[in-house]
């Protein structure tokens, strides 16, 4: 049993307990944060319509038209109207024949994963993917390879090597912790060459990129090759909610199998009222994407004069400055409110160990010169935390095993593991959680195979899934062949980890 009072001490010493800040007042550039004001720069709210009067008012009228509540299940009372006209207009922005609200982007994605994967199937996913992935790979039951972070030669060798179990491809469209867009051509193509699906969740590219703000599915022109797009409504739509574009047998399908939207509530009518308004601003007024990446590109270059060395996607709202330590980022957060600017520190489990950051978020309602003193007042509030913005160098991302050891398994508290112990160890999936992760272990010399792969064949019937015996795949650019093989590392992607029942 969990010692509360003895975890909440332990978080507190390594810096990575949490509270919630109160803010008065809508999401918008400016907020009275716990009584005092100041420059957001760390909401999703990326079109600015949260507070758009437009949307305040649709909300409004639709409470006073359909209620504040859905009631049930929409397979329990009904779907109402609301529901239809918002689905019938997302489809048609998504140019797909079908869209199926769900309560939230976490129910979408658990919802998705759990219902087109299942026990003997292989999921491929992103080691950076979002938390509400990761859920639903673990709900699925199906086994996961997760290769290493944009990596196509990685993914590639995890397909060739699943001899035909492979489920879906599942990426985000947009990362949500670096606000870099994943390979999507090169993973459609993937996709059709081993014959499996490819979700793509767009929660940070709807309305940031794309024409008309369609996502980065259509900013790379792969609309008709992706199978399953998972939308939310709770970002650049302003409001609550979230969406899956699909066919209509996809639609069908979910209908009957996604546990998330079976056994929930469905979405309020006042919220889907306000991003219905949204998505008729985005439609009528494209511009405000175009704003919104001119703001970025802005706020990237005025951190660059400051000193910082700014990762992410070039035209993505996203701009993570990594600092490093948790306790630096917590500082650095702290100086930042002093000067006026809400920047909020993200720390493990939501980042791997060493690349807590500030996650700078950036709105189509920013003006210029918010955006120039909100670079000079970080690279004011790091030097005051100890820190000289030219010295930061963002690390490679890495998943480190760091608690301690289940019965039979081997914890390994950095990025390489002896070879016989890495048969089961405990594998963190940089979202504060361990998964205990038993590798089939490959044939001894001389043919002779230990008691786990004996026969060659695992419970289901099919070969080992044993990157010992069939060797790494090809090294990255700019790798060597021996950093390519710590991709076998047990806090490393290449893994693939087993679902207990």
């Amino acid at each position: 049993m969990i010692e509360i009072e003895a975890r909440l001490d332990e978080l507190e010493q390594l810096g990575l307990a949490r509270r919630t800040r109160l803010v008065s007042g809508p999401q918008g550039p400016r907020v009275v944060l716990d009584g005092k004001p100041v420059l957001l720069l760390c909401s999703n709210n990326y079109l600015g319509l949260a507070d758009h009067p437009a949307v305040r008012e649709a909300a409004a009228d639709a409470a006073m038209r359909w209620g504040v509540g859905s009631g049930a299940s929409r397979l329990v009372s009904g779907t109402m109207t609301i529901h239809r006209r918002l689905e019938e207009r997302l489809a048609s922005f998504e140019r797909r024949q079908a869209a199926l609200l769900f309560g939230s982007g976490y129910l979408a994605n658990v919802g998705v994963v759990s219902s087109l994967a299942r026990a003997g199937d292989v999921v491929f996913s992103d080691e950076l993917n979002h938390a509400s992935i990761v859920d639903g790979c673990r709900l699925s039951r199906a086994d996961v390879f997760i290769y290493e972070h944009g990596d196509v030669e990685h993914l590639e060798w995890g397909l060739r090597e699943a001899d035909g179990r492979g489920a879906l491809i599942v990426t985000d469209g947009v990362f949500s912790m670096d606000g870099d867009v994943a390979p999507l051509p090169e993973l459609v193509d993937l996709a059709q060459r081993y014959d499996v699906r490819l979700v793509v969740d767009e929660a940070h590219g709807t309305g940031t990129l794309g024409p008309g703000g369609r996502g980065a599915v259509a900013d790379a022109g792969v609309e008709d090759e992706v199978d399953v797009i998972v939308g939310t409504l709770g970002k650049a739509l302003g409001s609550y909610g979230a969406y899956v574009a699909c066919d209509l047998q996809m639609a069908r399908y979910l209908t009957n199998a996604a546990r998330a939207l079976i056994y929930s509530t469905a979405p309020a009518p006042p919220a889907v009222a306000g991003a219905l308004a949204a998505l008729s601003l985005l439609e009528e007024q494209p511009r405000r994407v175009e704003k919104l990446q001119a703001n970025a590109a802005l706020l990237r270059s005025e951190l660059a004069g400051q000193g910082f060395e700014v990762s992410g996607g070039a035209c993505t709202p996203i701009v993570p400055l990594v600092l490093g330590d948790a306790a630096v980022a917590l500082r650095t957060c702290e100086k930042a409110l002093e000067r006026g600017v809400f920047a909020q520190a993200i720390r493990p489990p939501t980042v791997p160990s060493g690349t807590s950051r500030l996650r700078l978020t950036v709105m189509a309602s920013h003006s210029k010169s918010e955006l120039r003193d909100a670079a000079r007042a970080l690279a004011q509030a790091a030097k005051a935390a100890g820190v000289q913005p030219e010295e930061l160098h963002p690390p490679q991302a890495q998943h480190v095993a760091e608690s301690a050891p289940v019965a039979g398994a081997a914890v390994v508290a950095g990025r390489r593991a002896p070879r016989d112990a890495r048969h089961a160890a405990l594998w963190d999936d940089g979202e504060g959680d361990l998964w205990v992760e038993r590798r089939r272990p490959a044939a001894a010399a001389g043919g002779a195979a230990s008691g786990a792969s004996r026969g060659a064949q695992d419970g289901a019937g099919q070969p080992p899934f044993d990157a010992e015996t069939d060797g790494p795949p090809p090294p990255r650019a700019g790798r060597t062949a021996a950093q390519a093989q710590g991709i076998f590392d047990v806090e490393a992607p290449g893994t693939l980890v087993e679902h207990a029942a």
